[in-house]
């Protein structure tokens, strides 16, 4: 995200008031992305289809499968992502620009087949109409694909064209299920369809606009010279883990409640946990500015003065910076969460009455907060972890995310509905705080690493 967080910062040079809201807005609503604007976009469609698609247990029938095509998409592509990410930044620093969208086109190949398949073994399991279910296909084909375009356009330049297509997309996905809705549950799938396609297209066309190929597809991303597979896991395992304790919460007897043939779903606990997740926006803001921007700015200079032959005491200054950045950034993204946890501490119950919901849900809504904003640090540590090419540190510290957070979830549904939501908070504490110590010990013997393994 580097790309677009130079250009957003150059907002903030103008020194005024309004530039500050003006940039840390641009980098919470971009940083967020397609998750958070498609919460949203899903809230307004639940509202607005009420009183009109009955009997109303069809949408939640409605909100519950695409919960469960967020999920599975994200874990499907969540591992590529990462892999692709890192191949495309390769070719990028040998100045290959030519061989970035044949290698997308290619990784969205495979994405579609894997897609398709994993929607087809599903298929005997919904009781839904035959063209719903193609309807359902086409969406989940769509939403993979999107997430892989959407790692590419972080390159650009173009921050506010980036995120009107992502505003307009998903406001013209609202307001084709507003017009649809006599079509009942079809209509409300159908303007979910077509408004990830149209995000999936205009994504496609930015990318080609900007990365025009000199073939049509390439499958060098697989090749093993070329990429690194420990990525891979790193994302599986990753994206498994933010998942892991919401499907545990869905298929346990005592917290959930069938939705749709073997589909389950969590009343108790999937309200407070998507709600937690839009408290991430300042957190996000931070992170894009501060990590994706300052830290790669002074990261950049100090492997540049170790190629470029500077002296040792340069080195070891650029290496200090490098550190000091690092450190404001963590430090900035826990001051902002934290002050988002204290807003909600002192008035969630009102923000929870005055949206219609039952304050009683404060308690799990204050613990999944919590872990909202340790996960931004989770991730910013990760992030770091990454340029400095400690893939087995990240690979372990993802592994460990996943096993905790199943483990101290199970435990909770045992522990009875206080303990509710500390395995999640738990396991991003727990992750961050080890890899923080571990990447206090990864800077410490950085020049020395840098020129010994060379």
């Amino acid at each position: 995200m580097a790309g677009i967080g130079f250009e957003i910062r150059k907002i903030l040079k103008k020194n005024t008031l309004l530039s500050v809201f003006e940039a840390y807005g641009y980098a919470g609503l971009i940083g967020s992305g397609p998750w958070l604007l498609s919460i949203i976009a899903l809230m307004l469609i639940g509202i607005l289809s009420l009183g009109v698609v009955l009997p109303k247990v069809l949408i939640v029938q409605f909100l519950t499968l695409i919960t469960y095509m967020m999920a599975a998409s994200l874990i499907l592509t969540g591992g590529l992502q990462l892999l692709l990410t890192r191949f495309v930044a390769d070719l990028f620093f040998e100045k290959k620009d030519e061989q970035v969208l044949p290698n997308l086109l290619g990784a969205q190949l495979v994405t579609t087949i894997a897609a398709l398949l994993i929607g087809l073994a599903v298929w005997p399991i919904l009781p839904l109409p035959v063209v719903t279910k193609i309807i359902i296909l086409g969406a989940f084909i769509s939403l993979c694909n999107q997430w892989l375009g959407a790692i590419f356009l972080s390159g650009m330049k173009e921050y506010r064209l980036i995120l009107v297509t992502m505003l307009s997309g998903y406001s013209f996905m609202v307001l084709l299920a507003f017009l649809l809705r006599d079509w009942q549950i079809d209509g409300l799938f159908f303007a979910f369809f077509a408004g990830e396609a149209l995000l999936f297209f205009s994504f496609l066309f930015m990318i080609i606009r900007r990365y025009p190929g000199g073939r049509l597809i390439s499958f060098d991303f697989l090749n093993n010279k070329k990429v690194y597979y420990s990525l891979f896991f790193c994302g599986l395992f990753y994206n498994i883990g933010v998942w892991a304790d919401k499907i545990i919460f869905w298929y346990s007897p005592a917290t959930s409640i069938q939705i749709i043939g073997t589909l389950r779903a969590s009343p108790i606990y999937d309200l407070p946990i998507f709600l937690a997740y839009l408290t991430i926006i300042p957190g996000m803001a931070v992170f894009l500015v501060r990590m994706e921007t300052d830290f790669v700015e002074q990261y950049d200079r100090f492997y540049s003065a170790i190629r470029g032959g500077s002296s040792l005491e340069e080195i070891f200054y650029l290496k200090d910076k490098m550190v000091q950045t690092a450190q404001g950034g963590l430090y900035d993204i826990f001051k902002i969460q934290g002050i988002t946890v204290a807003c909600l501490l002192l008035w969630g119950e009102q923000i929870l009455t005055f949206i219609g919901i039952d304050p009683n849900y404060k308690t799990l809504l204050f613990i999944d907060v919590v872990g909202v904003g340790v996960q931004v640090i989770f991730l910013s540590i990760l992030n770091i972890l990454f340029y400095l090419d400690k893939r087995a540190t990240v690979l372990f510290l993802s592994g460990l995310f996943l096993f905790i957070n199943i483990v101290f979830t199970i435990a909770s549904i045992a522990l009875g509905p206080q303990f509710y939501g500390y395995g999640f908070a738990l396991s991003t504490i727990i992750t961050s705080v080890i890899g923080l110590y571990w990447l206090s010990k990864q800077f410490e013997e950085l020049e020395y690493e840098t020129f010994m393994l060379q």
